[in-house]
């Protein structure tokens, strides 16, 4: 029995986890629990020594002082204030208000709030909620498809897990040891493409199958010219200068992202002082929201520190590199795997259990096989966001059942009653937003590019890869006497040949 625990304690403490997470068990506890009892185990077996523990408050107040996880509260503190204090449904009124003339123009409306959601929020829920909240209602009151209704709505809300600043990004950046900044510019062009298909999608829906998009009524449209105009330059245009202002200094280098999150807090509480929305119980809630969820993350990433130095000290981290080592296809068919796993399991726990328990055992896999660790990140992100849709147990198709009619209601505006919307519904309706990411995951991992392109890597030399070359000696010369020869040769080698190979 107690060679079979040597032998095999990396794989009993992760067992051991899944059983914990499955029961139900908090996430950053069985974390830590896990890891201080197989470090006991370790001890009392002579496979890690006491001095291994000692370590951990070391490790603790590390990340305690960590900078960059300070990003996490200014960003959600920001898009707390934001959303608490109307911006959201102002947004989504004017945008429904300019495109309503148009089929689709509802559907459209909400595709482009919600990437401005993701900007500001970075919270899916609080996306879906809102947009459900607000759009649902009148995409069913003009005829909009049930189906297609909840499909844009759980789509553009899962925007907030890629679009920079997202919480997704920071926390994966920390994780996987890359720098927020390059994070956040090599998810800027994904997510942008992400949402150019999900809008030529509501295009070719407006070509096909008209009825199920249809123009809003002119009666509806309550607002045009003069008015139109002055409602979206207030309602639009200040969130969208603070987002560029956030992200602008942060990608030209102004900024670290702790210091533009911090802007952003600040920019948000001027923006809702503005309008008069910043009341007692704004405050009070979104500093209470802000406070639950930076703790939650702390103690999650404390946790999964616990268990990653046990972990490690028992070679886990061999073992899941064995693991890998069997899976055929090298780079190919490691991305293969984890993106699955990741798939499946985000449709049960949540992204932060997935970044801090499975992405530390797979980044080192990643860096030897030679993966760009931003590129793979963005991989993780996208996937993650997918997760959220897939039935039965994605994310934003709760979100959206908890505020979706059920039943039929009386809708006041026409004075007469709807049909509410059915879970079936709300789950066919997704299906072709989960092809549409899947498509935009297989274009990024197809072509790196589209995440390295943005990111600026001149000027880095591998020092490791450096070749000097001498010039031949010539036929009976004896140049080893001669070392004023030599320092010639090879300072002239260096002019000519010493150039360091690759970057």
């Amino acid at each position: 029995m107690i060679e079979f625990l040597t032998a095999n304690l990396a794989p009993l403490m992760f067992a051991s986890l899944i059983i914990f997470l499955l029961s139900g068990f908090p996430v950053a506890f069985a974390l830590a629990a896990n890891g201080l009892f197989f470090g006991f185990v370790g001890i009392e077996l002579g496979l890690l020594t006491p001095a291994l523990l000692q370590a951990l408050p070391e490790r603790v107040l590390g990340i305690m002082a960590n900078d960059t996880l300070l990003a996490i509260p200014f960003f959600t503190f920001m898009g707390i204030i934001l959303e608490r204090s109307g911006m959201a449904e102002d947004l989504l009124e004017s945008a429904g208000q300019l495109f309503g003339p148009i089929r689709g123009g509802i559907a459209y409306a909400v595709i482009f709030v919600g990437a401005l959601l993701a900007a500001t929020t970075g919270v899916v829920a609080a996306s879906v909620i809102a947009m459900g909240l607000i759009s649902l209602p009148v995409m069913m009151r003009y005829g909009y498809s049930r189906e297609v209704s909840a499909g844009v709505i759980c789509a553009s809300g899962t925007l907030a897990q890629i679009v920079p600043p997202s919480l997704v990004l920071i926390v994966l950046a920390d994780v996987l040891g890359v720098s927020v900044g390059d994070a956040y510019k090599g998810a800027l062009i994904p997510s942008m493409m992400l949402v150019g298909l999900l809008a030529l999608y509501i295009f070719a829906l407006s070509i096909f199958r008209p009825q199920a998009v249809p123009a809003l009524p002119p009666e509806a449209r309550t607002l045009r010219g003069a008015a139109l105009f002055r409602q979206v330059m207030v309602a639009m245009v200040p969130p969208v200068v603070l987002i560029f202002l956030v992200l602008g200094t942060i990608f030209i280098g102004l900024a670290t992202p702790t210091e533009g999150g911090a802007m952003g807090a600040v920019g948000a509480l001027v923006l809702a002082g503005i309008r008069r929305r910043l009341g007692f119980e704004v405050m009070r809630s979104a500093l209470d929201t802000t406070a639950s969820l930076s703790t939650f993350v702390l103690f999650i990433l404390i946790g999964s520190t616990v268990f990653g130095l046990t972990f490690r000290a028992v070679n886990g981290d061999l073992w899941v590199e064995h693991l890998f080592s069997l899976v055929p296809g090298g780079q190919v068919g490691f991305l293969i795997v984890v993106n699955l796993l990741v798939f499946v399991l985000g449709c049960f726990i949540d992204f932060f259990e997935i970044a801090f328990i499975l992405l530390p055992l797979f980044a080192p896999v990643a860096e030897k096989l030679g993966i760009d660790m931003v590129w793979f990140l963005v991989l993780i992100g996208m996937n993650m966001q997918t997760s959220f849709l897939s039935p039965p147990f994605g994310f934003a198709l709760f979100y959206l059942r908890s505020v979706a009619p059920v039943g039929s209601y009386l809708d006041k505006t026409l004075g007469r009653r709807l049909e509410g919307v059915t879970t079936t519904q709300i789950y066919r309706g997704v299906v072709p937003f989960i092809v549409i990411q899947l498509i935009a995951l297989i274009l990024v991992a197809s072509f790196p590019s589209l995440v390295t392109g943005a990111l600026d890597r001149h000027g880095k030399v591998d020092t490791s890869n450096v070749e000097i070359v001498l010039p031949a000696e010539e036929s009976g010369a004896d140049t080893a006497d001669d070392p004023g020869e030599n320092s010639a040769a090879l300072m002239d080698a260096l002019g000519r040949g010493g150039a360091p190979k690759g970057d």
